[in-house]
């Protein structure tokens, strides 16, 4: 059976490797590695099909030390110590520690991670984790606080079309199908960022097409259609799947938001990525529509931490009911990013009012900080009109209530009734 175009194209050589500049350009921390031969325990941490496993086998192959494989999603404390102890005999032959890297790391449970942290510390084995999440989250303190972090990006539409170009100049089966590329747009779109995901995708096209290929939008669009479920199988459904739980919560659809937890639970996805999910929903795109939406959230992600699965599956479906049935704001999410945005693009620095800035010296005080303060509970209603922004800024706004809602309707009535014409417009 032929070998998939991913597999047939994976890099022999750091050279060959496309992406990640910021670890393997020519300053990069891994052509240091490769130079020195020191090279830490340290985890990959970014999303699927952007060259994690690659990577970790380009490290140890240059470098022509011993390899061990696992997987967390099939392997357990057993394998862990067998291959372990594996190590622990080839050391004896061996003056550089084995290379052990273990696939999705955040699927293995405390337990098995803390069957790693001797030989790690040791130095039996030098550990690489990939994972798709968050380390701080999945990997145990003393484990995380013994590996470096290194944060994969996906791939941009630069690198994704040089990873096109090699494969359909270098490939022994598509160079002979006169590949011609005469649009890219539905390609990258589909591929995300995702090297794997792109390669695949032109296995799919190839599997389609009698004889020269020629790649357009519309017949990529019209394979990827036509062979959905190979697509599904040989990509990664993780993002998929909760970026349409995250969808349907947000699009008020409970039943869709139902659907697609179910699949999760049903593929293994781990009940506390699930959780945190629904606190960033509640957040994003509730918000102050229903603030008590943040509190069952937490509420939730603290008891999926508690009593895990099978029983968790039950809090995450009230939870996430509760917050596709909820009404939706977005308008904290746009304020922050608001303010952001023109703080990150703001070059000058804009004094702080010197009536808002505390004067703990008589010098400070004699130079004005502090004075014609006004303390909000000294007046009626515990508010008085005072000015906040820096003078340069008065009048600037990046909260603007969604008047589409209950909720946002009263504040909305609130601060024009405390504010009047500055924040009525």
């Amino acid at each position: 059976m032929a070998k998939p175009l991913a597999e047939r194209l994976r890099p022999q050589t750091i050279e060959e490797y496309i992406g990640q500049t910021h670890l393997v350009g020519e300053n990069g921390v891994f052509r240091k590695f490769l130079e020195t031969g020191n090279v830490p325990s340290f985890i990959l941490w970014g999303p699927p099909g952007v060259g994690k496993t690659t990577l970790a086998k380009l490290v140890a192959g240059h470098l022509k030390r011993p390899f061990y494989t696992l997987s967390a999603v099939t392997s357990g404390v057993k394998e862990v110590r067998e291959v372990i102890e594996s190590a622990r005999r080839q050391s004896l032959f061996n003056q550089s520690a084995a290379f052990l890297f273990i696939d999705e790391i955040h699927r293995f449970n405390k337990s098995q991670q803390d069957s790693l942290l001797g030989a790690v510390e040791q130095g039996v084995v030098t550990l690489i984790g990939a994972t798709t999440e968050n380390p701080s989250f999945e990997v145990i303190s003393p484990l995380l606080s013994r590996c470096q972090v290194y944060i994969l990006k996906p791939m941009n539409d630069d690198e994704l079309s040089i990873l096109l170009n090699r494969a359909i100049t270098t490939d022994e089966e598509l160079k002979c199908r006169n590949v011609k590329v005469v649009e890219t747009a539905a390609l990258f779109a589909f591929s995300g960022g995702d090297a794997r995901k792109l390669l695949n995708i032109l296995d799919i096209i190839a599997g389609a097409a009698d004889g020269d290929i020629t790649i357009t939008d519309d017949f990529v669009t019209e394979c990827l259609q036509q062979n959905i479920a190979l697509y599904d199988k040989n990509g990664e459904q993780h993002y998929d799947v909760i970026s349409a739980f995250i969808k349907s919560v947000r699009g008020s659809d409970p039943n869709a938001a139902i659907y697609y937890l179910a699949r999760m639970l049903a593929g293994g996805e781990e009940p506390r990525f699930i959780a945190r999910r629904l606190v960033i929903l509640a957040s994003e795109d509730i918000g102050l529509a229903n603030p008590n939406a943040l509190l069952l959230a937490n509420a939730c992600f603290d008891t999926v931490h508690k009593i895990g699965m099978p029983e968790a599956r039950i809090t995450l479906a009230e939870t996430t009911i509760y917050l596709a049935t909820s009404p939706k704001s977005n308008s904290a999410y746009m304020a922050i990013n608001k303010a952001l945005e023109f703080v990150s693009h703001d070059t000058t620095n804009r004094p702080v009012p010197l009536h808002l800035r505390n004067a703990p010296t008589k010098l400070m005080s004699e130079a004005g900080y502090g004075k014609d303060y006004k303390y909000a509970h000294d007046f009626a209603g515990n508010f008085v009109q005072q000015e906040f922004m820096p003078d340069t800024l008065v009048g600037k706004r990046f909260y603007e209530p969604n008047v589409q809602n209950a909720a946002e309707v009263k504040i909305a009535e609130r601060m024009k009734q405390l504010w009047g014409e500055k924040y009525s417009k």
